[in-house]
């Protein structure tokens, strides 16, 4: 049931004032907050989110290093596989805030509200008469409008395909934008629609919007691009005339004047500059490194403080993603055989001392994933018109990964997987895997950091049992990041993140229409109308019983399939720290920014 909340009556006449001071007439009374399902955690006027400290001290500066290099400071188009990081949310700011809280809420923001109904066949936004760009300019709905249409056509493959399905668009007055809704059958459309960003049609060029750019930009947000040095740095100040300074999903948050972003293409250098103290914080992501690489002198004295932060949000994906655009990986058979020979016992004993669980699911370790479940009727409902798209142990909620006994040489899974392979025409000819075609079997994984070339060469070698090639190849953070928009690789690693609340996004990642779309993050290549009717089913779903038997259902075809080599999870996030840092006591229950100190963290007074 669509929930949202009644706006405060007290709050018209302050809104009223302050459109009328604007030039504008009052828009009409909005609703505060929406939910995807269910109503809104927090309530009407409620002071801050209860992840923000309201009294964290404001200055200071931060300074982050982060991993490989930038061409653009625009996140927003096809050019955004090199868009320097930090600028959304912290730069651009979209309509309205999502609150880490709750699977998936928003509340006011540029945008005040919005009013829909119960079919959401409409979202009409009401914008904030206070919001200004950066340069003193107001936010008005025909920049919201400005910005949709150049997005739709422009934008990342995922916004254009969203935007699409728009019937029309009306701005009745210069705070007020509707979107005609009526007839799409996605009730998530109107929240994905509250995470635009506004563009200013005044300081954007839309010729050359699809262009990478070094042009600081003009936007709503907190801080503005203060300095810009090609591929290697990045300086963020805090606009001191930030216009939602005092809204409650800002306050409390966006404490530090200033934040320096480094950048750096090596992963040990990376590390070093912290160890060296040029650095405030870093996450670790090497779990060798993280046992025995942090007996520095800063964490012995007490300069650094290091700590595992539980995540208790759904363990996404993490593995290496099968191209079934090529012929080679086109039969699932041959992608489970392969997907079998990674040996996680080994990999977890011989090089991360035991640290890692292996991922069963898209969904793990939450009430989204099917693992462990046996489907119930309304899963099987929705997959009656798709006979034969998920296997019986996957249906069961029994089927796992294969784990290996951490050998290195596990027999039983070479075995099986010389089977399959035979299935699909393939043939051991001696030591060499043939195609059907009499080729050897060979294939090169694309990699761009060292944990996953380790982990690619391990992999490497245990497809060696079974007479299979697969060549390692590292490339740069730009070379990667291209192919992989075009779509030019064999095998990569591929990182399919969890939220409480997957929907549209996953359009981008697994549908038909996202396969040959340059720049979409379907990099498995899959094309299913089984997996098209799931997605679609997610986001039309009105009620959470129907929803979660649509991302089940979604997840069990995603198995079936053998789209990824499931590699393995944490049950913590790793961070380490300069101890002149503070954060709010309370964690977000889904939000990944927990361990993310731009927003939610601060310098400490003295520090």
């Amino acid at each position: 049931m669509t929930v949202i909340r009644p706006a405060l009556r007290h709050l018209r006449l302050p809104f009223a004032a302050l459109a009328l001071w604007a030039g504008v007439a009052p828009a009409a009374r909005a609703a505060p907050s929406i939910a995807m399902h269910g109503a809104p955690a927090l309530p009407d006027g409620f002071a801050h989110f209860p992840y923000a400290d309201p009294d964290a001290p404001k200055g200071g500066r931060l300074r982050l290093c982060l991993p490989g290099t930038f061409d653009s400071l625009n996140p927003f188009n096809l050019k955004a596989g090199s868009t320097a990081q930090g600028l959304v949310n912290m730069v651009y700011e979209p309509l309205m805030a999502r609150s880490q809280d709750e699977p998936f809420t928003l509340y006011g923001l540029v945008a005040r509200g919005l009013d829909t109904d119960e079919d959401r066949s409409f979202a009409t936004f009401h914008l904030d008469p206070r919001a200004r760009f950066s340069d003193g300019t107001a936010v008005t709905a025909d920049d919201v409008r400005f910005t949709f249409d150049l997005l739709k056509e422009k934008g990342r493959p995922q916004q254009r395909q969203a935007f699409g399905l728009v019937k029309g668009v009306d701005t009745p007055d210069p705070l007020t934008i509707r979107f005609d809704l009526a007839g799409v059958g996605d009730r998530e459309l109107p929240l994905f629609l509250g995470l635009m960003p506004v563009l200013p049609r005044h300081a954007v060029d839309p010729a050359h919007f699809d262009e990478a750019t070094l042009k600081p930009p003009v936007a709503s947000g907190p801080y503005r691009v203060t300095e810009v040095e090609p591929g290697t740095r990045l300086v963020l100040e805090r606009d001191p005339n930030y216009w939602g300074r005092d809204l409650p999903t800002r306050r409390g948050m966006f404490n530090f004047d200033r934040v320096d972003i480094d950048y750096y293409r090596d992963a040990n250098a990376l590390f070093e500059v912290f160890k060296a103290g040029l650095c405030d914080f870093r996450i670790e992501t090497d779990p060798a490194r993280w046992l025995t690489g942090y007996d520095f002198p800063a964490l012995q004295d007490g300069r650094d403080l290091k700590q595992a932060v539980p995540l208790r949000f759904p363990k996404g994906m993490e593995g290496f993603a099968f191209n079934t655009r090529r012929p080679l990986f086109a039969d699932p058979r041959v992608r489970e055989a392969l997907a079998g020979m990674f040996d996680f016992g080994w990999v977890n004993r011989a090089l991360y001392g035991g640290l890692y669980r292996r991922t069963p699911s898209f969904f793990a370790e939450s009430e989204l994933s099917s693992s462990g479940r046996p489907a119930d009727a309304a899963e099987v409902a929705l997959l009656a018109p798709y006979p034969g798209s998920v296997r019986p142990d996957v249906l069961a909620g029994v089927w796992r990964p294969p784990g290996g006994d951490g050998s290195g040489r596990e027999r039983a899974e070479a075995k099986r997987a010389l089977a399959l392979l035979a299935e699909a025409g393939d043939r051991l000819d001696g030591t060499v895997m043939r195609l059907p075609n009499g080729e050897p079997f060979r294939f090169e994984i694309m990699v761009t950091e060292p944990r996953y070339q380790r982990l690619a060469l391990a992999y490497a070698d245990s497809l060696k049992e079974i007479g299979i090639e697969a060549a390692v190849r590292r490339v740069d953070e730009v070379q990667y990041q291209r192919r992989r928009q075009s779509f030019d690789f064999d095998m990569m690693p591929g990182q399919w993140l969890a939220t409480a609340s997957p929907g549209a996004e996953q359009r981008s990642r697994w549908s038909s229409a996202a396969a040959d779309q340059p720049a979409s993050f379907n990099l498995a290549g899959a094309r299913s109308p089984a997996i098209d009717a799931a997605v679609s089913a997610i986001v039309a779903a009105s009620s959470q019983e129907g929803y979660l038997a649509a991302v089940r259902a979604l997840d069990r075809l995603l198995l079936t399939g053998f789209y990824v080599v499931p590699l393995f999870h944490t049950e913590d996030q790793w961070i380490a720290y300069a101890s002149f840092l503070g954060r709010p006591k309370e964690v977000p229950l889904f939000g990944i920014s927990n361990v993310t100190p731009i927003e939610l963290w601060w310098r400490k007074r003295g520090g």
